[in-house]
């Protein structure tokens, strides 16, 4: 059995869930699969037998896929039609998610899971002679091979980005750059988050809200926005949520307030844009161990954390270029920070003048020249 945890339970989970579990197994099951009468497949039950009104999506993609379905009857009749199934959820829930596991994202608990099945390969269900694993092997042979073309099992959207720079995707509210206001725009909605396109070229990405009337900002999305109106940062919603996601850390706070206390508000607070801007082409890691440094030798300038998260960036990647039994250069310890400021990492880089010093001794020879009349000629004139 393969599992899958998403953030919701609409169509689009249905649909990844499927194609996660047949890409693992290598196959579409030959015979009928069973299904119980959820929203996402049925549209209605019909009143006799099991005949349902499938929806448009969920017959074209069981089409695609060659599932043929078969539906449970529904309430106490229909109860001991997916009783295996049934237990072996419960099975899996007691054994794997009790206590519940702490994860920081769904990712990892996805990955977590993904051990989790590997592992149940080697179970034995009750007195059985073969283990879960050994079962398959017998059966997977006989799986229908896949086709070559994926399904989209996204859900798109065309909504118009209002003047917050917004967009409304199913109650829901998500940024994107302050320069598509007034656009309209292609969303690809998922299971687990959302992708933004503009004339063909990816935007924004989210991840997937599973409340109602909720917002996910994204800061660096109104940065151009807010280096002309600095005023407005402190209090920005987008500022708030990246705290609250681990984007916007205690470093960038102090560093904010020293750059305040040096050039003001409103200056202190544009180099601390101009420093988040830097993130478009660096790691939020290297920022962050520039800023720390920066934050130690008083440099309060975003070109000063600039340099310092390139040269963090070329520590790491030494690094992992070095094998490990060789020590790198610089004595253990922490040292003082020191900062090299721009115009000076600019200068230490230029290629070695060879040039001989210029002389003026043929300027020199001028002053030996006399004027006509026999009369020296002074210093400064040219005869």
């Amino acid at each position: 059995m393969q599992r899958r945890v998403f953030a919701s339970c609409g169509q689009e989970a249905f649909f990844e869930g499927h194609v996660h579990a047949l890409s693992v197994l290598g196959g579409a099951p030959r015979g009928k699969v069973r299904y119980d009468n959820l929203k996402a497949a049925v549209a209605q039950a019909l009143g006799f037998a099991r005949h349902r009104q499938e929806s448009e999506r969920w017959t074209a993609f069981r089409t695609h896929w060659g599932i043929e379905s078969f539906y449970c009857r529904p309430g106490l009749e229909g109860a001991h039609e997916k009783g295996g199934v049934e237990g072996q959820i419960g099975y899996f829930r007691r054994n794997h998610f009790v206590p519940v596991p702490e994860v920081a994202s769904l990712a990892e608990l996805n990955e977590m899971v993904g051990r989790w099945d590997l592992q149940d390969e080697g179970r034995r269900i009750r007195s059985r002679a073969r283990t879960v694993g050994e079962y398959f092997a017998v059966e997977a042979p006989l799986l229908k091979p896949l086709p070559t073309e994926l399904f989209e099992t996204g859900r798109l959207f065309t909504p118009r980005v209002d003047r917050y720079s917004q967009i409304a995707v199913q109650t829901n509210r998500y940024s994107v750059p302050v320069r598509l206001i007034g656009r309209t725009v292609r969303v690809m909605l998922h299971a687990n988050h959302l992708i933004v396109y503009d004339r063909g070229q990816e935007v924004a990405r989210h991840e997937r809200l599973s409340t109602k009337a909720g917002s996910r900002l994204e800061l660096d999305h109104y940065l151009e926005a807010l280096i002309r109106k600095p005023g407005a940062f402190p209090g920005a919603t987008a500022l708030e949520q990246a705290k609250s996601a681990g984007k916007f850390t205690p470093v960038h706070d102090d560093w904010w307030t020293a750059a305040r206390a040096a050039h003001g508000d409103k200056d202190g607070t544009k180099a601390l844009i101009e420093v988040l801007l830097l993130g478009r082409h660096m790691s939020h890691e290297h920022i962050v161990a520039g800023l720390a440094t920066a934050l130690r030798a008083g440099a309060l300038t975003a070109d000063a954390v600039a340099l310092e998260a390139r040269k963090a960036a070329e520590a790491d990647e030494l690094a992992a270029s070095t094998p490990a039994h060789v020590a790198l250069p610089g004595p253990p310890g922490r040292q003082r920070a020191t900062v090299t400021f721009l115009s000076d990492w600019r200068m230490s880089h230029l290629p070695a003048d060879t040039r001989p010093l210029p002389s003026v001794a043929p300027y020199d020879q001028l002053l030996r020249h006399r004027r006509s009349g026999g009369a020296p000629a002074t210093e400064g004139e040219v005869t």
